[in-house]
């Protein structure tokens, strides 16, 4: 038979001092055990696989322990730790709760608990996965946790906190143990490398540490599962490929095609990502994960929350740069949408597509949402890209453009008298050129302007004239998600202060990516300090629309005889008996 143990058991930790990531609480349970402040009921809480057991076996060892070290560790020599470590001391009961959780099963343990340990200066208890026990259970064991005997020492471990009964929770003293950071796992999977003498790359470790989803025994249940498919050698390419992982490089790419435009190319990745059997709901939750971490790389302060080897950060931080902001969070709203209605979707490949084309074209709509009257160096061009090659001059041939014919025309244009002058720069036909008549409009304007502002009057603080100036810079906008979120924000006066009160966090960041909004309402409230908040209010929220439930057989049929009375007729002939309710 083989004597292979698996990593799991094979370095479990037998002191406090090689717990993994739970410092907080070994550091307290010490310190309890120096002070001989310790309670005779614990509750340890946390996700499966973080140590919750282990920590509870090491205090019920060093309770018994008969000599302890200086800093409360068990010595792992005394007829105590011999005992415990070969499974036959008499005085630490374990008991599983998820399959003894019946009113007999603690009636037997209390019974157990009158007898006075046989060696060392206490009895303890150890329940495993506590919340099973049934309401009775519960019920018969209160007593005995409240009052029990000097000796006797109460160890609960749970999942699920939640599902234990205040009364219970109220006696014990309660431990929370946290998810395993990543930079632990794989510090403490690069200690069981060293000792195993296996190489392994830091890139591999980490995806089985990000895999483990932070439980230190599955992440040593994948690393044996690895090593035993790649030997003592193995890459990060061993590693998604046993595990069936889809490459991050896929998402660099991706995210590369969507900043390029390239629509071609990011149908093609995605085709690539299905043809190796990746499912689209995996494809658009690692996809919203990577645009998670490219938006931490933005901010110096945040990227400590991006969990990667160094290598692949400085990769994420590169794309960072290159990604706008505004660009992240709009395609991670199109992500989220697509990944709530994906299931629901009879063409899910189809509904995937459509988000990716969506993605690709974010900056257009972001840009065409912003675009700020700025006249063009060059000479102007009258003819747009979408207009027919003579459609200028009512399919009349221009003469030949030239500065002395461009500038006089120009002039005529915008000086015609009767005409309102334009607010801002339009575009003809939807096409991006500009006219000169319009560039010199906006010129003698922006002049005007500069000797209006010579001129400031203060204007009073009201809401009539801040609905006012607000109107005025939303009608400049020439549409787009900004102009829609502007039109449909509240806004008032509070305390001096200028309040805008959106529906959602999406809104609420397309508003603070807008840098002319604030400085206009300074200006023409003619106050350098004027402050503006922008908070989400839920009544601004938008309604989820009514789904209509589809009709059934009955109600298709009576809709039917409504508009064809004929069918009654046709149904009593066949006997479908159509009238019955």
């Amino acid at each position: 038979m083989s004597s292979f143990v698996v990593s799991a058991r094979k370095y479990r930790p037998a002191r406090f001092d090689e717990v993994v990531g739970q410092e907080h609480v070994s550091g307290t349970l010490k310190n309890a055990l120096k002070n001989e402040h310790l309670a005779h009921a614990f509750l340890f809480c946390g996700p499966r696989g973080v140590g919750k057991t282990t920590c509870a076996r090491i205090l019920a060892k060093v309770l018994n322990c008969e000599s302890p070290t200086e800093d409360k560790e068990p010595c792992n020599e005394c007829s105590s730790c011999e005992a415990f470590n070969q499974n036959a001391s008499f005085n630490i009961t374990e008991l599983d709760a998820a399959s003894n959780n019946s009113v007999e099963h603690i009636r037997t343990l209390i019974e157990q608990v009158r007898f006075q340990p046989q060696q060392g200066k206490y009895k303890i208890f150890i329940i495993d996965e506590v919340h099973m026990l049934s309401q009775q259970a519960f019920n018969a064991f209160l007593k005995t946790l409240e009052e029990p005997p000097p000796y006797a020492i109460f160890i609960l471990a749970t999942t699920e906190k939640h599902k234990i009964i205040p009364t219970i929770l109220s006696r014990c003293q309660i431990f929370d143990f946290k998810r395993i950071q990543i930079k632990s796992i794989v510090a403490h999977l690069e200690e069981i490398c060293k000792k195993e003498g296996i190489e392994a790359d830091a890139n591999a470790l980490h995806i089985i540490a990000q895999k483990a989803d932070g439980a230190l025994r599955d992440a040593l249940s994948i690393f044996d599962k690895i090593v035993a498919f790649a030997g003592k050698k193995f890459s990060y390419q061993d590693v998604i490929d046993n595990l069936n992982i889809l490459d991050y490089d896929y998402y660099f790419k991706i995210v590369e095609a969507l900043l390029a435009e390239d629509m071609s190319g990011v149908l093609l990745q995605y085709n690539e990502i299905l043809n190796k059997g990746f499912d689209g709901s995996l494809f658009l939750s690692g996809l919203s994960e990577h645009l998670r971490d490219l938006l931490v790389c933005k901010d110096p302060e945040t990227l400590k929350l991006l969990e990667a080897s160094d290598d692949l950060k400085k990769k994420y931080q590169k794309q960072a740069g290159l990604a706008p902001t505004s660009f992240l969070l709009t395609a991670l709203n199109i992500l989220n949408d697509c990944d709530i209605e994906y299931k629901m979707a009879r063409n899910k490949r189809l509904h995937v597509e459509m988000a990716l084309i969506k993605i690709t074209y974010i900056q257009r709509a972001i840009d065409a949402g912003n675009q700020t009257p700025v006249p063009e160096k060059k000479k102007p061009n009258f003819v747009s890209e979408e207009m027919p090659k003579y459609g200028v001059n009512n399919g009349q041939k221009p003469e030949e453009d030239t500065p002395e014919k461009d500038a006089p025309v120009a002039k005529e244009e915008v000086k015609k008298e009767g005409e309102p002058k334009p607010a801002s720069i339009t575009k003809i036909n939807g096409g991006s050129s500009l006219l000169g008549s319009v560039l010199n409009h906006v010129k003698e304007t922006h002049e005007e302007q500069i000797v209006a502002e010579k001129e400031i009057v203060r204007i009073e603080k009201t809401s009539d004239n801040l609905n006012k100036i607000w109107d005025a810079f939303v009608e400049k906008l020439e549409g787009g998600a900004l102009k829609s979120t502007l039109k449909q924000a509240g806004k008032s006066f509070v305390e001096d202060k200028i309040e805008i009160r959106v529906g959602t966090s999406i809104a609420q960041n397309t508003i603070r990516e807008e840098k002319q909004l604030i400085p206009y309402l300074r200006k023409e409230f003619a106050d350098d300090t004027l402050q503006v908040t922008i908070v989400k209010d839920e009544t601004k929220a938008p309604k989820p629309t009514k789904r209509v439930a589809p009709l059934n057989a009955k109600e298709k049929f009576i809709k039917m005889r409504a508009a064809n009375p004929e069918l009654q007729n046709l149904a009593i002939r066949f006997q479908l008996r159509p009238d019955e309710d």
